[in-house]
């Protein structure tokens, strides 16, 4: 998902290697092995596609670790290397965000509040584990963050008479 809402989702068809599908990860995601089989997209096409359209973007993840342990997997399996897709932590964007927009008026212990009282109320009950709805909620948490700060800087700055 960009920043600009355009977006992209595949099903990913598992290579025969690929045996870390359980039926507790079919569980939590909603998508069986056999879905995967029958819908997925092939790992290189996949993969060329991502490299494609975000090489050279900086990108973000709620859980980069765990999400750059799948991406890695893609991209090793299609032939690239494993780092050619990098994510940073979506908290750091927020945070920057926030921090354009105030600047010199708020402090980091001010700007951390507010991106952790976003993140606490845009925090569904159970989270999607779906790669596009869990994207849209970290657009919808990088809205607020930004709709946050503004208010911050519109209660702190001083309007003088005749300005």
């Amino acid at each position: 998902m960009f920043e600009d809402e355009r977006s992209y989702s595949s099903l990913i068809k598992p290579i025969p290697t690929w045996t870390d599908w359980s039926e507790a990860a079919e569980n939590i995601h909603r998508i069986s092995r056999a879905e995967l089989e029958e819908d997925g997209r092939p790992v290189s096409d996949v993969a060329q596609e991502a490299l494609s359209a975000l090489a050279g973007h900086t990108l973000y993840a709620s859980a980069p670790s765990w999400d750059g342990k799948w991406l890695s997997t893609l991209l090793r399996a299609a032939g690239h290397p494993r780092h050619a897709l990098r994510l940073a932590k979506s908290d750091a964007a927020f945070f920057d965000a926030a921090v354009e927009i105030l600047g010199q008026y708020c402090n980091a212990s001010e700007v951390e509040q507010l991106v952790q009282s976003v993140i606490m109320t845009i925090a569904p009950d159970r989270p999607a584990h779906r790669a596009l709805p869990d994207a849209l909620i970290e657009l919808e948490r990088l809205k607020q963050v930004r709709k946050g700060a503004n208010s911050l800087l519109q209660s702190r700055m001083v309007v003088r008479p005749g300005r």
